[in-house]
């Protein structure tokens, strides 16, 4: 069997955000792979939080002509392969984005070849996962996020997520100070706690958009609501400072979502920087690495979980390997895609059953893949 195609479409899709009567309009942006073989099975993967035309330009003109004519069984191989055409002196950003999204589809391929749902390829420790839904966005005023959040908890969800720091540090331009902006971030926070009861799991996510002494703060100011972890607190996951913060609060830290190489993740555990690694199959090198990742945190005991959002593909690391944590079910990447794949699992009281059919269990709709292309690219994109 050897790679006949490799194929990449860029897409940037508008998402309506239909809670409580908001009709909030945004978009994200993803990139979809495929890969194609003379026996005519196909595998598809994808990668986001990037500038989706740039991976797909990647792939289209120095990824996918080197990997014609391979084997695609061959994921191992592939992915070294990938790693010295694209990042022979330890680049991360687009380079991994653009191997994860063909490591993916490797493995789809791979897990369709052998007639077997890609959890199980992957080790098969159990076959569903626990989530927890991502609903708490910026633009909630502080009544409607405390609704929403008991919305959530209606549908079943006992594991919540909340965004704060108003990506402050990226707009100090504007005439937002940082104490203020932690300070209403605390408002926001008893107000959910209040809303949900004391027994519902309650988790916060900055975005990398706090220094070190605002993240202190933040933390220390919401200690008493039993925070669950605090993801990605600091700018540029700074090992140092992480492992400075981590020292001052009871809160654990969580990050790696966008973290492209495990040499990043070894800085982490090294230092004992987080509570929680967040490899990101989408981002973090596909498979092919995140089962490293994972087999060197259980290693280090320290548990992993899905952030960075596209719970479908990660739940299947989650599922796979004995160490799996939580699938993030983000609400916002989750109505985007709806619209691109069809088969998606629903979630039942917190939980992601995985499919039994071969491969990833979905696969993007072509048609419908079509014309979303068709669409009029917006430069003002939506963050998982």
């Amino acid at each position: 069997m050897k790679i006949i195609r490799v194929s990449a479409t860029p897409l940037n899709i508008p998402v309506t955000i239909d809670v409580l009567g908001l009709n909030q309009q945004t978009s994200l942006s993803l990139c979809l792979t495929e890969i194609e073989t003379d026996t005519g099975l196909v595998g598809h993967g994808m990668t986001a939080i990037t500038e989706e035309e740039i991976i797909a330009a990647a792939v289209r003109e120095v990824a996918g002509p080197a990997l014609i004519g391979e084997d695609p069984m061959a994921t191992e191989r592939l992915w070294e392969k990938l790693y010295w055409l694209l990042s022979p002196r330890g680049q991360t950003g687009y380079a991994s984005h653009t191997i994860a999204a063909l490591d993916i589809a490797l493995w789809d391929l791979k897990a369709r070849a052998l007639g077997q749902p890609l959890w199980r390829l992957l080790g098969g420790a159990r076959s569903k996962v626990p989530v927890y839904a991502t609903f708490g966005f910026g633009f909630f005023e502080r009544d409607q996020l405390a609704a929403a959040a008991r919305l959530w908890v209606s549908q079943g969800f006992r594991r919540l997520k909340m965004t704060v720091g108003g990506h402050a540090l990226a707009r100090r331009d504007e005439p937002r100070p940082i104490d203020e902006v932690i300070a209403e971030d605390v408002r926001r926070v008893a107000a959910v706690r209040e809303a949900v009861g004391p027994d519902v799991k309650l988790y916060v996510d900055a975005n990398c958009g706090l220094d070190l002494f605002h993240a202190t703060e933040l933390a220390r100011r919401i200690e008493p609501y039993g925070i669950s972890f605090f993801e990605e607190p600091l700018t540029q996951n700074d090992v140092r400072q992480m492992a400075q913060l981590r020292a001052r609060t009871s809160i654990p830290l969580a990050c790696g979502q966008n973290e492209g190489l495990a040499f990043r993740f070894r800085d982490l555990l090294v230092n004992q920087a987080a509570d929680v690694l967040q490899p990101n199959v989408t981002i973090s090198g596909g498979y092919t690495q995140c089962l490293k990742i994972a087999g060197m945190a259980q290693a280090f005991n320290v548990p992993i979980d899905n952030g960075g959002a596209w719970p479908f593909h990660n739940m299947h690391l989650h599922a796979g390997v004995s160490n799996g944590g939580m699938a993030e079910y983000h609400y916002v990447a989750v109505q985007m895609l709806k619209q691109i794949f069809d088969d998606l699992p629903v979630p039942q009281d917190g939980w992601l059953q995985l499919p039994e059919t071969p491969g990833l269990g979905f696969a993007p709709n072509a048609e419908r893949v079509r014309e979303l292309a068709k669409l009029p690219t917006s430069r003002g994109k939506g963050k998982a």
